[in-house]
């Protein structure tokens, strides 16, 4: 065991300190997304010209997510991370403002740069979770990156419920009212992010380390880029999906926020132990179970279409991207060194994001021409995809030469 120093302990009171934050900015910051992913299927097929382009909106929001990756990294090593998380809540506020014009205008172009700048504020909140394991010790750093996940519990219980009770509040304008309101708590995340005590960019850490070329050769980082891009596109995929494909089945709206609801509850609700599960088992070994569990709801998806099977097949898929992307975000930290960090961080989402963009735009059009059983079956390659580059990456590991 690594032995504790004066040092690990100062910079751990402090670590503790932004995670209190974070984890309160992640739970503010739910409210986006969860806006977003509740309605963005269902004003898409209000607004567009075809149902097939319904989930564009939501993969809109994704490449906002994409293109808003490496911009933070740059942000926040020139000017540090404090910057960066305001201008991605100022995003999120004009994220509200925008998706509440296009609803009373009825405009499905304005609707998509709306859920693009929501996009650009969930690019920056995926690096607090990075944020929150600055000049931790090495044992805090992955309970750090999973305490401030376990803000998005809240955040679960915060969006829908918030779209539950606004989306009928001016009518005939069905969530306008839930768009302001998330510009709103936008702006209250503004006010939290902006008194986080984040260490201040070094000069070294812009052109710092190892060439980034190097970095991503590692097996540890291959198979950690891999699987948080397969962990994540596969609950999108099936997440933006849901919503409509409940609506197609006659299902009851009511019925698609509550799963959504408890869909995210499940997405963050394990954080308050994976920290510790990494700890225990390793990372490989909490990713490995994470994917597994991802399969496991998309079976129960293909098994039915009741209400009961969309729910349980969503909380399965949020306990399961919980698992595996927590436990990829871990892998990571376990690949760069601290002048590295932030290039290293921000290359990895826009792995992660770049890449989910892709099955983000496929999710409406599988949906539409090939129904909710296709959305489910394309689960299984990738899955078995990260789970064989778990194994090689554990085979590496084990050889005398490697270092990360």
């Amino acid at each position: 065991m690594a032995e504790v120093t004066i040092d690990d302990i100062t910079d751990d009171v402090r670590a503790r300190a932004n995670v209190a934050r974070l984890a309160v900015a992640q739970a503010l910051n739910g409210a986006n997304s969860a806006v977003i992913f509740a309605t963005g299927a269902i004003v898409g097929a209000t607004l567009a010209p075809d149902i097939a382009y319904a989930t564009v909106p939501l993969s809109v929001y994704v490449v906002g997510v994409a293109a808003g990756t490496l911009p933070t990294g740059a942000i926040s090593r020139r000017y540090g991370r404090r910057v960066a998380f305001i201008i991605g809540t100022a995003s999120g506020a004009i994220t509200g403002l925008l998706g509440a014009v296009a609803i009373l205008w009825g405009s499905f172009s304005l609707f998509c740069l709306a859920t693009f700048f929501g996009g650009l504020y969930g690019a920056v909140a995926q690096s607090y979770r990075f944020a929150a394991a600055d000049g931790a010790s090495a044992a805090y750093g992955p309970k750090a990156v999973s305490w401030v996940m376990a803000g998005g519990v809240f955040a679960g219980v915060l969006g829908p419920q918030m779209v539950q009770w606004t989306m009928d509040f001016w009518p005939p304008y069905l969530f306008a009212v839930s768009f302001i309101t998330q510009a709103v708590i936008a702006l209250i995340a503004m006010a939290v992010v902006s008194g986080v005590d984040a260490p201040r960019p070094a000069t070294v850490t812009s052109g710092g380390g190892r060439p980034l070329s190097v970095i991503a050769r590692q097996p540890r980082f291959i198979a950690a880029a891999i699987c948080g891009v397969v962990s994540y596109s596969m609950m999108n995929l099936v997440m933006t999906s849901a919503p409509l494909a409940m609506k197609l089945c006659g299902l009851p709206l009511s019925d698609s926020n509550t799963g959504i609801q408890w869909h995210i509850v499940a997405m963050y609700g394990p954080s308050f132990f994976t920290g510790t599960l990494i700890t225990r088992f390793g990372a490989p070994t909490v990713v490995a179970a994470g994917l597994m569990l991802e399969a496991l709801a998309a079976t129960i998806g293909l098994s039915g279409i009741s209400t009961q099977h969309f729910w349980a097949g969503l909380v399965v898929l949020g306990a399961g991207w919980n698992l595996s992307f927590v436990g990829a975000s871990a892998l990571v930290l376990e690949t760069h060194t601290a002048q590295e960090r932030n290039k290293v961080q921000a290359f990895n989402d826009f792995l992660v994001f770049g890449t989910m963009t892709l099955g983000s735009f496929m999710s409406g059009q599988l949906l539409a021409d090939f129904g909710w059983s296709v959305v489910n079956l394309v689960v299984y390659p990738p899955i078995a995809i990260g789970l064989a580059a778990l194994a090689f990456a554990a085979k590496m590991r084990r050889r005398p030469s490697a270092t990360f």
